[in-house]
């Protein structure tokens, strides 16, 4: 599927982060729609290009609420349930349907 990690822990983080880029592509929008206005969220065209290192997040356990943020060379994994919810919330149907997303 991708190349292993040095640490052996299965994927590369390139391999990850070049894997995930469609996936951030089409939720990206949606994503940071979700962290500014929790009532009303609308989806919108990106009004910037994609930065060089873009901050990326994955839910990493639905049910426990945890999920994961990539920045960088960092990854730091968080629990918040109320976050998930509304990720998973507007994560679009095609993705969860092609068990790419784990639902609650």
């Amino acid at each position: 599927m991708g190349e292993p990690s040095p640490e052996g822990g299965g994927l590369s983080r390139r391999t990850f982060i070049a894997t995930s880029a469609g996936v951030a592509t089409a939720v990206g929008a949606p994503v940071a729609i979700a962290l500014s206005d929790q009532n009303h969220p609308v989806v919108t065209e990106p009004t910037t290009p994609t930065p060089r290192e873009p901050v990326m997040a994955y839910i990493r356990d639905a049910k426990r609420g945890e999920l994961t943020v990539v920045a960088g060379t960092s990854e730091t994994t968080y629990r918040d349930p109320e976050l998930v919810k509304r990720l998973m919330a507007i994560a679009p149907q095609s993705a969860m349907e092609g068990g790419n997303v784990v639902t609650p």
